[in-house]
């Protein structure tokens, strides 16, 4: 079933944690200017199938310092320029604390607020730390788990227009049903933060 990530968070899929949302759905603030784009440092990960998780031919994908965030309000900032670049149903949160994945919809998590360890792939997947002003984009099928974060660890969630998450979890008889799923998502036309060109695209591309 796909879901409205909102809906989600605010039924207490986090265990009573609190969400932090846009001022309305579908609204999008003026960009501020003072966010700039920096070269990031791109960690690539190509992670196989594991049983429970399928995983994905895609690479999933690290971009270290990809961002200058502003002192203001950098969700804001950041919403504005991923809507810029036509991603949305986004929303305001952590990462979920358990493995889990999409099968629907490709995610972009941006981290505005402070850091946190994030196991890819499942039990025996890569573990990446994350900070502010980091960009982790997760191809349909790829697990990812919170391992732990700082206290005021916060992202924004994205995902490629006309694409819509729901939440699997590695149980018995999720599979084949979420295979056929991934391999109906399209790939994005943009990147989330850098447009028409970035690493999305041209990793992604790739492996077509």
């Amino acid at each position: 079933m796909k879901i409205n990530r909102r809906s989600f968070l605010a039924g207490g899929a986090l265990g009573g944690a609190s969400a932090i949302f846009s001022a309305q759905a579908g609204a999008h603030p003026e960009p501020d200017v003072s966010i700039r784009t920096k070269q990031p440092r791109v960690i690539a990960h190509r992670i196989k199938d594991a049983g429970n998780i399928p995983n994905s031919r895609l690479p999933l994908l690290v971009y270290q310092g990809a961002l200058e965030l502003p002192k203001g309000d950098p969700a804001a900032a950041i919403e504005a320029l991923i809507h810029s670049h036509e991603w949305g149903n986004d929303w305001r949160n952590g990462i979920f604390s358990y493995h889990h994945y999409h099968s629907t919809a490709h995610e972009a998590l941006v981290v505005y607020e402070g850091s946190a360890k994030v196991q890819l792939g499942g039990e025996s997947g890569p573990v990446e730390t994350i900070n502010a002003g980091d960009v982790i984009i997760i191809p349909a099928g790829v697990g990812h788990k919170n391992l732990g974060a700082s206290s005021d660890f916060q992202v924004v969630g994205a995902y490629p227009p006309e694409q819509f998450v729901d939440m699997c979890y590695g149980r018995p008889g999720e599979r084949p049903r979420t295979d056929q799923n991934i391999a109906r998502v399209a790939l994005p036309s943009t990147d989330p933060v850098f447009g028409a060109s970035g690493p999305l695209r041209d990793y992604w591309r790739a492996e077509i």
